[in-house]
């Protein structure tokens, strides 16, 4: 081209990591040579919430949905051969994320790399994870203040990184809209950068360096104009308070900065091949306006619905990036939207109400405030629900799910359990006995002492960072860093949302809320109770708890009593709260993959309580073979992301409490 010089690429990585440091490094390295320009990794449950892979609640959890790092030793197996000071590493770690970039500078430099040449993010914003993600260890106040002093410490030290990812992507997955979406990260980001401003420990002079390397990380829905103007209402909105609110004069420090990832939620189970066309045309929404585009993207792949996605399906998604990046003229052109009246319009609208709605956070104290009230996740919830209904009623459409279901056979599923990738069920006690063999062969005298002195730092005011790194050099691991600032900090449970949704849909004489209503009623008086009693329980550490709210809620509206208590239980705790509620049944939700170790647990249990009568239900991200050897052990129903009437699914549980109550069958059609 002549005219102008071609716009570079943005960043290009692939969210992965499971199994163990040694299988991540060789998928890392093979997905680098494949032209990936950068590395997301995905940690598993126990290390983002802090609990070593020996602990009760990681039992299932190990290496499933990421890769679990313990200690200085699988970090540097991490990135083993991968040299840090050359690479751009995006790590999702959020209540964690001190201890998680202490060990990789420690490896950084180990390697012999510059710690002020290293580039990079860590997620590191915990309101998400109250709202939506649920990797949440200590309550608000420390949790800002680990993020404040992550912060300071990276814009003295590691002036490169990125210390936050402010993470939207979670709450539209949540049932955020694209206002809920903007003012709540941005609510999110002025209690942080008041929190940095306060705590003293930056100049005045230097704020402006902090405010540059705040970045965002947002999710890009099917709504392909709505989500390119989200973004660009982003930009505006993030300029003015940068600006306004925090005397920002450079232009280049008030830019709005963010990756992508395109929304896992529109991802169907049915007809999944159709999930290929959903992720291009999100892609599109963030990267087709040069002046909203996206400075790194990452996809998920077809088959996210069904399970795990292998190697294959993963080059798969980033070569759909370069084939837009490398094969399109997408980069030979200023922003193509520019001056569209239609795009001009939406954003104003965005970005007048997102401001209103800021304003209203605002007035109740700010995000950590509205997060410990419970009314932003209420209104998730509220949102959430609206939008089931409106899927469940056919308002909002999707092809194979709701509309267009006739298919033909699919090749790309014809051996299911082949289509996705399974982690070896023996991984576990292997990494476990690892763990054991590190503990017993690092100076104990020098861990102890590192962990006291982080103790000290955390009950004082002084900066827990330098402390922390002293832990990773000392060996220390993930468990026993977060349990030193569980015993200073205490641990916090989230509002659940549940008891304070309105109802989203109205039970209509006729309606099929009505006629489930009707079912609910006749078994509970068939049962000689005033109500029946669902419990709703997320065994393991899966913290993706929409599924399981939206249960609760339609559950509630059909006339059950719901007993829901959050998330990240052990299977002990849901059997005691099971029969202390004498429940009819009991529903168990799990997105991890640890299914097939926590249900048949549960069962178990209430069998040897003498309950073996209460059906217990199962649902999650459960591929067909799992969900067989479930049923064989003793689940009443499976139920996965196909079976969106969330209606119907209540009336199935209430068919399975007659079934295990020897009633007849009813004849209500629901």
């Amino acid at each position: 081209m002549t005219e102008r010089q071609k716009d570079r690429p943005w960043l290009m990585r692939t969210y992965a990591g499971h199994s163990t440091a040694e299988a991540s490094n060789e998928l890392y390295r093979r997905n680098l040579a494949k032209g990936q320009t950068g590395l997301s990794v995905a940690f598993d449950l126990p290390t983002q919430t802090g609990y070593d892979p020996d602990h009760i609640l990681a039992r299932g959890e190990v290496g499933r949905v990421g890769v679990p790092v313990s200690h200085l030793g699988d970090m540097r197996r991490l990135f083993q051969d991968i040299p840090l000071e050359q690479m751009n590493t995006s790590m999702t770690i959020n209540a964690t994320a001190m201890w998680l970039l202490a060990l990789y500078q420690v490896v950084a430099e180990e390697q012999g790399a510059d710690p002020g040449k290293l580039q990079g993010t860590t997620q590191n914003d915990i309101v998400k994870e109250y709202l939506s993600r649920g990797t949440h260890v200590f309550p608000p106040v420390p949790s800002l203040r680990l993020t404040t002093d992550m912060i300071t410490y990276t814009v003295n030290r590691i002036p490169k990184w990125n210390p936050i990812n402010i993470c939207s992507y979670h709450l539209q997955e949540a049932g955020a809209t694209p206002v809920q979406e903007i003012a709540y990260a941005m609510s999110t980001a002025i209690a942080v950068l008041d929190a940095v401003r306060d705590s003293g420990q930056v100049p005045e002079e230097k704020f402006g360096d902090v405010v540059a390397r705040i970045s965002f990380f947002v999710n890009a829905g099917v709504r392909f104009i709505e989500e390119m103007c989200k973004m660009r209402a982003f930009g505006r909105i993030w300029d003015r308070v940068t600006r306004e609110r925090y005397g920002i004069t450079d232009a280049k420090q008030r830019r709005f900065r963010y990756g992508v990832q395109v929304n896992s939620l529109g991802l169907t189970e049915a007809q999944p091949e159709n999930n290929v066309q959903r992720i291009v045309l999100e892609m599109l929404a963030v990267t087709l306006s040069k002046d909203a585009r996206a400075r790194a993207v990452q996809l998920p792949a077809w088959n996210e619905a069904l399970g795990l996605p292998r190697p294959w399906d993963q080059q798969w998604s980033l070569r759909i990036q370069q084939v837009l990046a490398h094969e399109s003229d997408l980069l030979e052109y200023e922003d193509i939207f520019a001056g569209s009246h239609v795009i001009e319009a939406k954003v104003d609208a965005l970005v007048e109400e997102s401001l209103a709605e800021i304003d209203r956070i605002q007035q109740m104290g700010g995000a950590m405030a509205a997060v410990e009230s419970g009314y932003l996740k209420s209104e998730l919830v509220s949102s959430h629900a609206a939008r089931r209904a409106r899927i469940e009623g056919g308002q909002e459409k999707i092809v194979g799910v709701n509309i267009y279901e006739t298919t033909e056979p699919n090749p790309l599923t014809s051996d299911l359990d082949g289509a996705i990738m399974t982690v070896d069920p023996a991984n576990e006690a292997r990494v476990v006995a690892a763990l054991h063999e590190w503990r017993d062969n690092r100076d104990e005298a020098r861990a102890t002492e590192a962990l006291a002195a982080l103790k000290k730092a955390a009950a004082g005011t002084e900066n827990m960072m330098e402390a922390t790194v002293e832990c990773a050099r000392a060996g220390v691991t993930t468990g026993e860093w977060s349990w030193a600032l569980r015993d200073v900090f205490g641990e916090f449970r989230a509002p659940t949302g549940v008891s304070s949704a309105p109802v989203a849909v109205a039970a209509e004489p006729g309606s099929t809320l009505s006629l489930v209503r009707e079912k609910v009623t006749r078994t509970a008086a068939d049962l000689g109770v005033g109500r029946l009693r669902l419990l709703v329980g997320k065994p393991g550490l899966d913290g993706h708890s929409n599924g399981a709210e939206q249960i609760a809620v339609r559950a509630r509206d059909a006339g059950f009593e719901v007993v829901y208590q959050g998330i990240r239980l052990t299977p002990e705790q849901i059997t005691d709260a099971a029969l202390a509620e004498d429940v009819h049944c009991v529903g168990l939700s799990i997105l991890s993959g640890s299914h097939a170790e926590l249900v048949p647990d549960v069962l178990h249990r209430l069998r040897e309580a003498g309950a073996p009568d209460i059906p217990v239900i199962a649902g999650g991200i459960i591929p067909p073979a799992d969900a067989a050897a479930l049923i064989e052990a003793g689940v009443a129903a499976v139920f996965t992301p196909k079976d969106f009437g969330i209606t119907e699914i209540i009336g199935r549980i209430v068919d399975e409490i007659r079934k295990a109550n020897k009633l007849d069958p009813l004849e209500v059609s629901a």
